[in-house]
């Protein structure tokens, strides 16, 4: 059972996670998912074959802990707007699409399920900013050699909307069952894809002025062989 939070007031939001979904390739632009697909070929990725995919990962890899384990140096985070099904409708969290970038070399949906998906446990309702989705803004920051640095930045509107999403995914309205996830997809890197100690994430919405942030640190385990 993960626990979520709308705010101080209000009962937390308790949802048993069943099916946890990541939006690959969800760029609202051709330009955009270009953009990714150059970034990622650049570290070996195969292109894909349609996009969006929607790549299944097994739902206890969903945590909202605040430190990851992961094996080897070449894994990395990256924002991703985080839809959760609940019987309290559906909810908006951030989280990261955190990858190993060696598995993702020779299968993006191997690599997808190898670490853990970090999310906040602070969450909005979506019918509170569906109507200014696109005013919504995302970014990440990346803790390097000691040093944190902005990793990604950029509005919602690179991505797909999430009724545009959900109906991709076969769905009609933007409405997740309860104890259906899905990250919603990501943005450029600045830089160039790359590791770090630590990793936090933001989407703010300047309309209301409220801003959801979570923030862990990545523990790289030793490859033995």
């Amino acid at each position: 059972m993960t626990t979520f939070y709308l705010s101080a007031t209000q009962p937390p939001v308790e949802v048993e996670v069943e099916e946890l979904i990541i939006a690959g390739w969800a760029g609202r632009e051709q330009a955009a998912i270009h953009e990714h697909i150059e970034e990622l070929r650049a570290i070996g990725v195969t292109p894909p074959s349609t996009t969006p995919l929607f790549y299944r990962v097994a739902a206890n890899q969903l945590t909202t802990d605040p430190g990851v384990q992961v094996l080897g140096e070449a894994t990395s985070g990256e924002v991703e707007v985080v839809l959760i099904g609940s019987h309290a409708g559906t909810l908006v969290g951030i989280g990261s699409d955190h990858t190993d970038r060696e598995a993702e070399a020779w299968s993006v949906a191997h690599s997808k399920q190898v670490c853990a998906k970090p999310v906040g446990g602070s969450v909005w309702r979506l019918d509170e900013v569906i109507d200014h989705w696109d005013a919504l803004t995302l970014a990440s920051h990346a803790t390097i050699d000691g040093k944190e640095v902005c990793y990604q930045q950029g509005g919602v509107t690179g991505l797909l909307h999430p009724e545009a999403l959900l109906s991709r995914f076969g769905l009609a309205g933007a409405q997740l069952a309860p104890g259906q996830v899905m990250f919603c997809g990501t943005l450029p890197v600045i830089g160039g894809v790359r590791p770090a100690e630590a990793f936090r994430v933001v989407l703010t919405d300047p309309v209301t002025g409220r801003t959801l942030e979570h923030a862990y640190r990545v523990e790289t385990l030793p490859v033995v062989a």
